[in-house]
């Protein structure tokens, strides 16, 4: 099974724009084995994420972009449910990595 055959018998199913860009940042990564499903999502978000904290602003126009990372995020940990016994290495580590790209970018998260 592929990350995109998992994808798609998740549910509910999101609307065909999602899905849409959900399998664009995903790129070749949702052809690999679904086993690595957790981490692929992971770093597909991270990807969406550090292109949307390039740019000068942050504007409406981005709001699929920043639902997809979040998507992808939320079906990573889906992924990483699995195996129960490295959720909270996974949650530490995904934690870390996405607020490294805050300070990389000079930008404070909401509080």
């Amino acid at each position: 099974m592929t990350v995109l055959d998992w994808l798609q018998s998740r549910t509910p199913i999101p609307p065909a724009a999602m899905t849409a860009r959900i399998v664009t940042a995903l790129g070749s990564r949702a052809g690999d084995d679904a086993a690595g499903a957790s981490a692929l999502c992971l770093d597909a978000a991270a990807e969406l994420l550090e292109r949307l904290l390039r740019q000068d602003e942050i504007g409406r126009d981005a709001a699929l972009d920043l639902l997809a990372a979040d998507a992808l995020v939320t079906y990573a940990f889906e992924s990483a449910a699995a195996d129960i016994e490295l959720v909270d290495d996974r949650a530490v580590g995904a934690m870390t990595r996405l607020a490294a790209l805050s300070d990389a970018h000079g930008r404070t998260p909401a509080r």
